[in-house]
């Protein structure tokens, strides 16, 4: 499964979170640090989840860019 990850430029470097997953959460000072701790943030969501014996939701998030009209 692929879920969606949201990146956000922080004044110290970069946040992320996975809106399909309440509490899945990660922040670095680059965007390379962020993402990376983000993958380990997302597998230990997970398996704490199945520990628990909690249903993974499946991912339904979308997200798109739409082109903003010119001034």
């Amino acid at each position: 499964m692929k879920y969606l990850i949201i990146y956000e430029k922080t004044e110290t470097g970069y946040s992320a979170y996975a809106p399909d997953l309440p509490g899945c959460i990660a922040a670095g000072s680059s965007f390379e640090e962020t993402a990376e701790l983000m993958r380990g943030a997302l597998r230990l969501h997970l398996d704490a989840m199945r520990e628990d014996g909690d249903a993974i939701p499946a991912p339904s998030t979308r997200a798109d860019y739409i082109e903003a009209p010119a001034a």
